[in-house]
């Protein structure tokens, strides 16, 4: 458990980095967005998918067994 949650600092720390630097998380190509009246819906497709690479090489690097 303890392992985990070093993995989750880091990788939070990372995308705080990543931020900060500018990265646009959640305005990339590939991000729908529709706005018609009142209502807006935004859906982060390529953000996610993005992320989900990302930690699943992290996740499969460091809890290798």
């Amino acid at each position: 458990m303890g392992k985990l949650l070093v993995i989750l600092g880091i990788v939070v720390a990372g995308v705080g980095l990543l931020m900060m630097l500018g990265v646009p998380f959640g305005k990339l190509p590939g991000d729908l967005s529709w706005r018609r009246g009142n209502t807006s819906f935004h859906f982060p497709l390529a953000t996610s998918i993005i992320l989900s690479i990302i930690l699943t090489l992290l996740l499969n690097f460091f809890l290798r067994r």
